[in-house]
This record gives C-alpha cells, structure tokens and sequence, in this order.
C-alpha cells in the first residue's frame, strides 16, 4: 500500500465486532486493491472472541484502533472517520467486515468521485457472497410518502440492467459506502442514536440537503455475507429496524403521511397479522421487540439495546 501523491488519499475503515474469520477475509481481501494509495484501518468494537489478537498478527501493518466497548456500527465507525479527518484523508471508505472486494472497485468508486465535484458519497455494486451474481443492493431508494427505505436491485440477477456509468440514488448502503472529505467537514459524522441501522440512510439524506450526490457506480464490486433470512428472524435486528425507521422519520422531518403510514398501515398491521395468524405463531419474539421499539422510540431512548431488560 505505497501512497502516490497525486491519487487522492483513501482511508478504509472496517469495524470488527467478535468478526473472527469474516473481518480475515475482508482485510485479505482488502490487501488485493489495485488502487495505489490506501490504508486500512480496523476499529475493534471491544471484541472478547480473540479476534482482535488474531488481526494483529497477521496484519500487523494495519492500522488498529480498539475501543473499549460495542458502539455499534455508528459509534465505531465514527471513531476511524475521526482518525481520517486527523490524518488528513481526501475519502474514507466505510467497509463492512462480512464483505470481499474486487481489486479494482476503488478504483473505480474513487473515479466516479473524483468525475463531479458535486459528489459527495458513492457506493458499488453490493452481491450476495453465496449468490454471486444475483444483486443484493444498486444504491437505495425512499418512498418519502411511505417513509419506506429499501435497497434497488434487490434480489436481481446482474444483466447490466443498471448501465455502467455512475447513476444517482438516494442514498447506498453503509456496508460500502466511500464518502469524501468535504462532507464529512460538512455536515458531520453518523448519528450515534442509531447505534445500528438507518445511520448510513439519515447521513445520506442529510448529504443530499446539503446539495452533495449520492451515486451508485455499477462496475465497482463486492460480495456481501449476508443472509436475509438470519436477519428477519432476528429480534435484536428487528428491533433496531423497528425503532431506527422511527428516528430516521424524526431525524429527516418526514411529513405526516409517512409517520401515519409507518405506524398504522405497517407496523399496526404486522403486529396484529403476527398476533392473530396461526401460521405467525413463532413471530412471538419479533412482536415483543417490536412493541419495545415503539415504546421506547417514543420516550426517546436511542443508542444501544440493552436487550435484558425487556
């Protein structure tokens, strides 16, 4: 990772939480990038499964910062969004642990960046690792009336259906997402209420009002190691969901419609349908994490989940 002076200066941030194998991967498969002038560095969100130790040694060149405890995807992110701005990076890429990139994608995100001086956050081409060539994300979209979120090209099979020059969305997802400094200076960093989910959503939108583009570009790609399925069966990511959209309405002064929509048309909905369907009997978990959420969306309690004390 030789820095050239006349590339602009990339920080890749990737957070690991007790990410063992996953965060290995993701930094061998960082150590691939063909762009010349990066440097990794990991954020360790107080880990107690012997992962840290093992990134040490066997990338001791990289940059490790551990922090004392799990401040979640925001507050872990924020801390190497705050070492880019010390060092003085042009860009800081926020890359999840569970991902493998393409040698060329920074180049090619750094690219689209550097094309338009009114961009200001770009994202790749997201596939699913166990699916590779079906899409897990293009960029993202929000139905403002619905203040509904979700990610465009989901579950497609590539066929170039999104072209291949740099297109604008509304936000992209906070699993790879490389922003430039000026934003940053801007309008800050993620809101740490989030903890987890819909932070990456809020600053996107909060870039986009402060006249900066939000741009997918289709040739930079990685592969995500996710599992939809794993996800929604989850009541610690139901929650977060549940709650966070509440705060990304709050936080982005969505309208009425979508507040009404949120809470009556789908959350109403999903609980009773959860509560009254035989065939939703095992949805019990989800529904009472998501009847917390609400509550504590109202009483305005954000940050981490304290989950045992529900």
């Amino acid at each position: 990772m030789v820095l050239v002076s006349n590339w602009p200066r990339v920080e890749i941030v990737v957070l690991n939480w007790n990410g063992g194998e996953d965060t290995l991967a993701c930094l061998e498969s960082s150590m691939k990038i063909d762009y010349p002038a990066f440097e990794v560095v990991v954020v360790d969100n107080g880990s107690t499964d012997g992962s840290a130790a093992a990134i040490r040694e066997r990338f001791p060149g990289v940059t490790f910062i551990k922090n004392g405890e799990n401040l979640g995807y925001a507050g872990g992110n924020n801390v190497g969004l705050r070492n880019a701005l010390k060092r003085d990076f042009d860009y800081v890429l926020l890359l999840n642990n569970d991902t493998e990139v393409a040698p060329e994608f920074l180049r090619f995100l750094v690219e689209a960046a550097e094309a338009d001086p009114a961009v200001g956050i770009v994202g790749p081409t997201i596939y699913y690792h166990e699916r590779p060539g079906v899409i897990w994300s293009a960029g993202g979209a929000i139905n403002w009336k619905r203040g509904q979120t979700w990610m465009v090209g989901l579950n497609e099979r590539d066929r170039e259906q999104f072209g291949h020059q740099p297109r604008d969305v509304d936000f992209v997802t906070g699993c790879a997402m490389l922003v430039k400094k000026a934003v940053l200076e801007q309008i800050g960093l993620l809101d740490e209420r989030f903890f987890a989910y819909y932070e990456e959503t809020e600053w996107c939108v909060r870039a986009g009002r402060a006249r900066f583009k939000i741009v997918h570009v289709p040739q930079a790609h990685i592969w995500h190691k996710i599992s939809p399925s794993a996800q929604a069966d989850s009541p610690v990511v139901h929650y977060y969901m549940t709650r966070n959209r509440l705060l990304f309405l709050k936080a982005t002064k969505a309208g009425i419609r979508a507040w009404l929509h949120t809470l009556f048309i789908e959350y109403l909905c999903t609980w009773m349908s959860w509560r009254l369907r035989p065939k939703w009997r095992d949805k019990q978990a989800q529904r009472r994490v998501m009847f917390q959420a609400i509550k504590d969306a109202w009483r305005g309690r954000w940050g981490r989940w304290h989950a045992s004390t529900w």
